[in-house]
């Protein structure tokens, strides 16, 4: 029988002094026999967190570490790069890992070179004058609401490559949205989970297939901290599940002056099964998903509760977090002691939404064996029966076949909702009307505010320095003087912006190769033909990137439909074109990565080896790297499916001109001098006819125009007539399509309309909440005793343009009030087909009650244009505290007799 005393470390392998890395130092005692010393559990029965030994003078760096402010601020993100810019690259640009491990000898190297001291200074000051919003647009434009709090929930936020919470475009949008309301001043606090594995790290076979690894993530070395409470220790939250309790600890991630916090269930008071809630990210069968959007919503909801938080708006980006709408109902009834209706009235209020998937496939539905086997004491709880509960994530709500879908639970349960396009927009009025049945299409209450990327966080360091010069600072945060700064593109010499984006694009082809060549050893592939990465991309030659998910929509290989046009381009020594590809496939999409499948045996083919590259494991920093160096941004979806899309974006910056589809963000930013369109926005019914067509579209564009005008040259060798259109891209793009322009619509259309309304509503008590409530309800009771029973005008004929046309309607009031009604002509041109096409509205205004008891209501329309137009009547509700009538589903229409 022996004792043993163990100490023991989780990162050993990266251990070089003890007083300096950043660690969680676990001591276990273990007590085995002989027979059992082959089997030591490592399980410790204390821990504890070793800080870093810096010296007095570099003591700010830690603090900057822990503030992802570095990662969209050059100076700040240079400090670190200078202390030792190889161990900056081997922690994947984790600062607080860096600190640790950087050696005793080099830190006092650094506090004798008084250069570097003078820059850490000058960098404590940038530092903690960012911290100040005083001066922001937030606080200097709604300073009213400067002291409220809005709350961002998502399923991933992609802020920095070392902290892999993110798997691609919701993520990095999300990460975005953060460091722009920071920038902005917003006071705003972001909740999502925290993954023990994250997404998936990729790497590809010997075949071209892909394959995936799951690494852990050591939380305690990278810049996030766990929440503490009055006692020192981490604070947690508990959320029930069916039989038991969990229990998630909050970590936070400071970006800037916005907090984000993550919830973490990899803890030892939650069983194995549990604790496994918080592996992956979109990992699992869908009960993992529902347990994961339970803990978000829910456990977000109580995180919030819990840190002293009381949030005025709550956004859900996307419906992974949709539950926190039912988690605040029950928290306002056990507050207020009101019912479920008359706290939905408050919760609806104060619930912003953003879909963001535009085909049914993409939005989470849960069967109803499943949602009774997780909610079937929660929603006892809320006082609703079955039917009531299921109801409100259905289409129809009576439907009991039906799945829960969040998205409709988000759209039922919030008071304002968007679209990520102005064609997402219409794609989902079109595709979720049926959720408010009898609403005509352009009525269906969601709205459109495009997305945009966070420009600081993705310009080069290069193209950043030339926008100082000629634009000026205020391109990073002016708020109100975008559309003007940006005009001063065309000030920028082209000699300078062309010798920038050169340097870009020789720093991408250097990357590839390095990156490439990795891959090959990692393949277990000859020596001689790993040497032969060196030779592979021209530094000077177009290039054309392509890189998102690979999911089948997305069409990455409708470039191979015609291999013989591709290898005529890739072979033409006098107007060299190469191409880099990168991205990822959902672990369970087979069709996705037989696309990567195809493009490998592609590139392998000898006329394609040394002029197109597959970059494996697609990140940021991948991302980083191709939007900043490449000449083209190639986008192929099927339209409608791409929602948004924000990487053409990210390129346009970095000077890059965008050859896509017209879906999207494309859709409405692309013109004759901001890029090209692949076909002119058609939709064909047959999918693999749109293929052919739109993939002989492309090589056109490609052979005629793009390549021609890239290689056009004046006396000088610079491409002017390109460079001119980089110029109209940068200064088209660049102020609309940012998240600056994106959170302050945010704000001004979602947050703070939401903010204004469930001020009124949570009045006395959530009195004017409670009497909202008892109206829906009485009028909903009420609404089939309501009739129009005539519509008539003036005369029917010889009408002009400009001629007025008098219109009354009556009506049968059954036990409804006129007060409680809102009457509208709906009128317009007729199609075709003698439907009303861009329809108008007027009012109606109530005129008197008719001897048989009726009601008679009258309006007028001006005759506009000619040709045959036609009207109806519609009827909808009115109250002061709705700010949206077509969400009540309820409306009611004229009839042709």
């Amino acid at each position: 029988m022996v004792f043993l005393l163990i100490v023991y470390y989780d990162n050993v392998e990266k251990i070089l002094r003890v007083d300096l890395f950043f660690l969680h130092l676990q001591l276990l005692i273990v007590y085995c026999s002989a027979s059992e010393s082959e089997t030591i559990m490592t399980r410790p029965i204390l821990s504890y967190t070793v800080a870093p030994s810096i010296p007095q003078e570099l003591q700010c760096l830690q603090a900057i570490a822990y503030n992802l402010l570095w990662v969209w601020d050059h100076e700040l993100l240079e400090l670190f790069m200078r202390i030792d810019l190889d161990l900056w690259e081997r922690t994947n640009h984790n600062p607080v890992q860096m600190l640790g491990m950087i050696k005793q000898e080099r830190l006092n190297t650094l506090v004798r070179d008084d250069a570097f001291l003078v820059q850490v200074e000058r960098g404590r000051r940038r530092f903690s004058d960012y911290q100040d919003a005083g001066s922001s647009w937030f606080h200097k434009t709604h300073s009213e609401a400067k002291s409220e709090c809005f709350a961002y929930f998502s399923a991933e936020f992609g802020l920095t490559e070392c902290l892999q919470n993110y798997s691609g475009g919701l993520g990095i949008l999300s990460g975005d949205h953060l460091k722009a309301a920071s920038d902005l001043g917003l006071p705003l606090v972001g909740v999502g989970l925290l993954y023990q594995q994250g997404y998936f790290r990729q790497y590809l076979n010997a075949d071209g297939w892909q394959q995936e690894r799951n690494p852990e993530n050591d939380f305690y070395g990278l810049p996030l901290k766990p929440a503490l409470d009055s006692e020192g220790k981490p604070r947690t939250i508990t959320v029930d599940f069916p039989g038991r309790q969990i229990i998630a600890q909050i970590w936070q991630v400071q970006v800037g002056r916005v907090m984000l916090n993550l919830l973490d269930t990899n803890i030892p008071q939650n069983s194995q099964e549990d604790q496994d809630i918080t592996d992956q990210l979109y990992g699992g069968d869908r009960e993992m998903r529902m347990k994961q959007e339970i803990l978000l919503g829910i456990g977000g909801y109580r995180a919030l509760k819990a840190l002293g938080l009381k949030p005025a708006v709550y956004h859900l980006n996307e419906g992974h977090s949709s539950f926190l709408t039912l988690e605040h109902c029950r928290d306002l009834m056990q507050e207020f002691h009101v019912t479920f209706a008359e706290a939905r009235e408050q919760t609806i209020a104060s619930t912003v939404f953003t879909t963001h998937t535009p085909v049914p496939a993409g939005n989470d539905y849960f069967d109803p064996n499943l949602m009774e086997k997780y909610f079937g004491r929660y929603y006892k709880e809320l006082g609703l029966s079955a039917i009531e509960f299921h109801g409100l994530g259905r289409e129809n709500p009576n439907n009991a076949a039906e799945s829960f879908c969040m998205t409709i639970l988000a759209f039922k349960m919030s008071g304002r909702s968007n679209g990520v396009s102005k064609l997402h927009g219409k794609v989902s009025r079109e595709m979720w009307k049926n959720v408010w049945p009898g609403v005509p299409g352009e009525d269906v209450p969601i709205i459109s505010i495009t997305n945009g990327v966070h420009a600081p966080s993705w310009i080069s360091r290069d193209m950043a320095e030339l926008l100082d010069r000629y634009l000026g600072p205020g391109w990073r945060e002016d708020a109100g003087q975008q559309y003007g700064l940006w005009g001063r593109v065309h000030q920028i010499p082209d000699e300078e912006l062309w010798r920038t984006h050169e340097r870009r694009r020789e720093r991408l082809v250097a990357f590839a190769r390095n990156r490439l060549r990795t891959q090959l050893e990692a393949r277990g592939t000859a020596p001689s033909e790993v040497a032969q990465a060196n030779e592979i991309l021209r530094p000077e030659a177009l290039t054309i990137g392509f890189s998102r998910r690979f999911a089948t929509y997305k069409r990455s290989t409708l470039l191979l439909r015609n291999p013989e046009r591709l290898i005529k381009i890739l072979t033409n020594k006098e107007q060299p074109v190469q191409f880099i590809f990168a991205g990822k496939a959902h672990p369970n999409d087979n069709p996705g990565k037989e696309l990567i499948r195809q493009i490998i045996h592609f590139e392998r083919r000898p006329e394609a080896r040394r002029r197109m590259v597959f970059i494996e494991d697609y990140d940021i920093v991948v991302a980083r790297y191709l939007v900043q160096g490449v000449d083209v941004w190639l986008n192929t979806p099927l339209r409608p499916m791409e929602a948004s899309g924000t990487s053409g974006m990210k390129a346009t910056l970095n000077g890059a001109i965008n050859v896509s589809i017209l879906d999207g963000w494309w859709a409405e930013a692309c013109n004759a001098n901001t890029g090209w369109a692949i076909g002119r926005g058609e939709e064909y019914r047959d999918e693999e006819y749109q293929n052919e067509v739109e993939s002989n579209a492309l090589f056109d564009l490609l052979e005629k125009e793009i390549i021609p005008l890239f290689y056009n040259r004046t006396t000088d060798d610079l491409p002017r007539p390109w460079i001119a259109k980089m110029k109209s891209a940068m200064r088209a793009i660049g102020p609309e399509y940012n998240t600056n322009r994106m959170v302050r619509q945010y704000a001004e259309e979602m947050y703070l309309p939401a903010l204004h309304r469930a001020e009124i509503l949570s009045k006395d008590n959530l009195e004017h909440a409670k009497q909202l409530a008892a109206w829906k309800q009485n009028l909903r009771t009420n609404w089939s005793t309501l009739k129009i029973l005539d519509v008539k005008n003036e005369k029917h004929d010889g009408f002009k343009v400009g001629d007025p046309c008098v219109i009354n309607a009556w009506l049968d009031l059954g036990k409804c009030k006129s007060d409680d009604i809102s009457v509208e002509i709906f009128y317009g041109p007729l199609d075709a087909n003698g439907d009303i096409e861009s329809p108008k509205t007027s009012p109606m205004q109530y005129l008197k009650q008719a001897e048989n008891g009726s009601h008679e209501f009258t309006g007028t329309i001006k005759l506009e244009t000619s040709g045959r137009i036609g009207h109806t009547v519609r009827i909808l509700p009115k109250h002061p505290d709705i700010d949206n009538p077509f969400r009540e589903g309820l409306i009611l229409w004229a009839q042709k007799k």
